[in-house]
């Protein structure tokens, strides 16, 4: 989808860019091949080329902190299929307080489809550390993230990500996706362990607090509960980028080659 994205082009919105699709222009390499663009000048043209010669070369290298640059952060869904084999999911837990009264992090989940890593405050979370292991990512997934998760970690742990992000809870709402995580994952048949079914997050800051005063089993299930907000990101994202890119219609216009 990235490749037929033209609103990273200064002056180029969506109205634009469906009009280039509908003229045969679907992706960076027909612009750059076309010899004139109707509707556009020669000198728009030869800026053009340039800047999506620059944003194609990005993108073979696989430099996705240029996208976060240059790409509106409200379209940062049209690079999931780029860089999903190199995507984190992010989900955090607290301690129930407010990041500018006091909270803290005490549980940062993360999750690259396939293994699932929770830093625990007070054993292997540090800013240090979670930053370490964030290098290994060009693409971040959250739900709600950009208003919760993100302004936290910056809060608390001095922590900025930029890095192009997926944010699951707005992106699916454009969808037609109402609700929290657990709706949401309920509504398109998404489902938790058992152990957790249920859970919020007013469970997890009784579990963290019965943790701390050493129940090991509280933890256990803080952990489970934490690793289905993480792992479970990935099919929703699937789910959410497919109906994102039919709501854009190239689709049709692919077909019509």
């Amino acid at each position: 989808m990235i490749k037929n994205t033209f609103s990273l082009l200064q002056g180029i919105g969506e109205k634009l860019e469906r009009r280039l699709w509908k003229n045969g222009i679907l992706s960076w390499e027909d612009f750059i091949a076309a010899n004139s663009i109707d509707f556009l000048s020669s000198e728009r043209k030869i800026m053009y080329n340039s800047h999506l010669s620059e944003a194609l070369q990005n993108l073979i290298d696989g430099r996705s902190n240029y996208f976060f640059r240059t790409l509106r952060h409200t379209e940062h869904w049209r690079l999931y299929q780029a860089f999903r084999n190199n995507a984190v999911a992010l989900d955090i837990e607290t301690d129930g307080n407010p990041a500018n009264h006091g909270g803290s992090v005490t549980i940062v989940g993360l999750y690259d489809g396939f293994d699932y890593l929770p830093l625990v405050r007070g054993q292997n979370l540090t800013s240090e550390r979670l930053a370490q292991e964030l290098a290994q990512y060009n693409y971040i997934i959250t739900f709600f993230g950009s208003v919760f998760d993100l302004p936290f970690l910056r809060e608390t742990l001095n922590l900025t990500i930029q890095i192009p992000h997926f944010d699951l809870c707005f992106s699916g709402k454009k969808t037609g996706l109402k609700g929290g995580l657990k709706i949401v994952e309920e509504t398109l048949g998404i489902y938790r362990d058992e152990s957790v079914k249920g859970f919020d997050g007013f469970d997890a800051v009784r579990l963290w607090n019965s943790a701390q005063k050493g129940n090991s089993e509280a933890l256990e299930l803080l952990l489970a509960y934490n690793r289905c907000d993480t792992a479970n990101l990935f099919p929703l994202a699937d789910i959410i980028f497919e109906r994102l890119v039919a709501q854009t219609g190239i689709t049709s216009f692919i077909s019509q080659r």
